[in-house]
């Protein structure tokens, strides 16, 4: 899995209990698979349109550091779907823990905003990965 993007849990993250607040973690992991379905299917006109179940498995404290991990785990004609992985990091240790995970597909769109297929060569690079 690559590296998408990291944030800080800060205070403003923060839940009534503490920790960070699950909403907060969702919009980070939507926002870090959509820039993977922008950069990989070389178009802005990427739209979110399933996130598979998130189950939160460790709490998240302030101070510290969500690294969003993704890859390609299929490809179709105008959807691509990701796996994605929130791991907090220590920033005394860099010890990494999940925290989440969870599969996001997008839809290539026009102008109208309807289906449209996702470019030949990028479905090439990921042939194996293709939608049964």
């Amino acid at each position: 899995m690559q590296l998408v993007t990291t944030h800080i849990c800060m205070a403003k993250d923060l839940g009534v209990h503490g920790n960070l607040f699950g909403g907060i973690m969702m919009a980070w992991i939507d926002e870090a698979a959509s820039s993977m379905a922008v950069s990989t299917c070389h178009t802005p006109n990427m739209v979110t349109v399933k996130v598979d179940e998130l189950v939160f498995k460790k709490k998240v404290k302030e101070g510290f550091l969500i690294r969003i991990y993704g890859e390609v785990a299929e490809i179709g004609n105008s959807s691509i779907k990701f796996k994605i992985e929130a791991r907090k990091v220590s920033v005394y240790t860099d010890e990494e823990d999940v925290v989440v995970s969870t599969f996001i597909t997008f839809v290539r769109i026009d102008e109208s905003g309807l289906p449209t297929p996702i470019p030949s060569p990028v479905k090439e690079r990921f042939a194996g990965l293709s939608k049964k």
